[in-house]
């Protein structure tokens, strides 16, 4: 008889649920259904308002998850399992899914595990690759997160280096208004860098840090092109090659990064996650540059409704958690800050100390 694990995600703005398929808890199951509703409204106010996020998700999440189970064709009663977004992300949101998790998890009596959102984005390539698995190096960048990990098995995570102010995926947003491209900024810099804006050396942006360890730094980035934004006389000329040289600086960094962890670890394979990593450009330039070094790594990323907020990935991690013995109990709560589990601070990696090039 089939295992069937239900997945939600409710953590930012995105409202979805999945339903994961598997001939038995030790084994990789096949996603049956993906259902991701996105919310809109956010656009008007040029980001998220946590508020009318966390009333959305109330809305919508009943409907999303009868969705998910038609699409799948799984009546309730043959759910075992409920897997959710614990944190991190905004509480209000999380709160919404955990709840009703719990709900299901009770009235049905079923097991239920709370995952962790960025282990969550780890799992997301084997949602479609049943053969990936650890050791590898891991580049997460989103919204609230630029992390460069070391994992050398599932659930143990070593962390080489993280931003010391603004994730990538907040400078994408942030540099999208200085440009009039709205609300969310990645997809919207990407096309317009992709149009050529002419010469692409135009507009020759700073790369924070990059000849500095695995640490990342952005916020000057943001500066260095609100000035030229400030500087420049015709912006609607200027708007393509503004954006095509922002998103080189940016995407150098966190390639020349993601190149000297792999070196400094030999790992053979590179995953990225998040949602920065929906970037072909930037899946691009890490397959080309890794490609070439000595190992010759292969880079692993989701497609990109995998790598953007959704219950597959949630669902693909709660899956290996369960196959563990792990299970929450009906204390599990929402944690906008929740840390990792089994994640090793920077100090104890050797990596993580690569000295600065003289």
């Amino acid at each position: 008889m089939a295992e069937v694990l239900l997945g939600i995600e409710t953590s930012c703005d995105e409202t979805s649920a999945a339903v994961l398929v598997g001939g038995g808890w030790s084994g990789a199951p096949e996603l049956a259904s993906l259902i991701i509703l996105s919310q809109d409204i956010h656009q008007v106010f040029g980001g998220v308002v946590p508020e009318l996020a966390s009333r959305a998700h109330l809305a919508a999440l009943p409907a999303v998850v009868e969705r998910a189970l038609a699409a799948a064709g799984v009546s309730w009663s043959a759910v075992d399992a409920v897997a959710v977004t614990q944190g991190p992300g905004l509480v209000g949101a999380l709160l919404v899914g955990v709840v009703y998790a719990k709900a299901l998890a009770y009235a049905g009596g079923r097991r239920l595990i709370g995952v962790n959102h960025l282990e969550g984005h780890l799992f997301a390539p084997a949602v479609e690759d049943a053969e990936l698995a650890p050791p590898f190096v891991a580049l997460l960048v989103s919204g609230g997160h630029t992390l460069l990990l070391d994992v050398p098995a599932w659930g143990r995570y070593r962390l080489l280096g993280q931003t010391r102010d603004d994730a990538a995926g907040e400078a994408f947003d942030k540099v999208a208004t200085l440009l009039g491209l709205g609300y969310p900024g990645g997809p919207a810099i990407e096309r317009l860098a992709a149009e050529g804006g002419g010469d692409p050396a135009r507009f020759t942006f700073p790369r924070p840090m990059i000849d500095e360890g695995l640490e990342f730094s952005f916020s000057g980035l943001k500066t260095a092109v609100l000035h030229a934004v400030r500087a420049s006389t015709d912006l609607a000329a200027d708007r393509a090659a503004l954006a095509r040289g922002f998103q080189d600086a940016v995407l150098d960094v966190l390639v020349t990064k993601l190149e000297r962890a792999v070196e400094a670890t030999g790992r053979r394979v590179a995953v990225l996650g998040g949602g920065v990593a929906c970037s072909r450009a930037l899946a691009a330039l890490a397959a080309r540059r890794l490609a070439n070094l000595p190992n010759r790594a292969r880079v692993a990323v989701a497609s990109p409704r995998l790598n953007a907020d959704n219950a597959a990935m949630i669902a693909r991690a709660g899956w290996w958690r369960l196959a563990q013995g792990e299970a929450s109990d009906w204390t599990l709560d929402a944690r906008a800050d929740l840390p990792l589990s089994g994640l090793e601070p920077a100090t104890t990696h050797p990596a993580s100390r690569i000295p600065h090039p003289s």
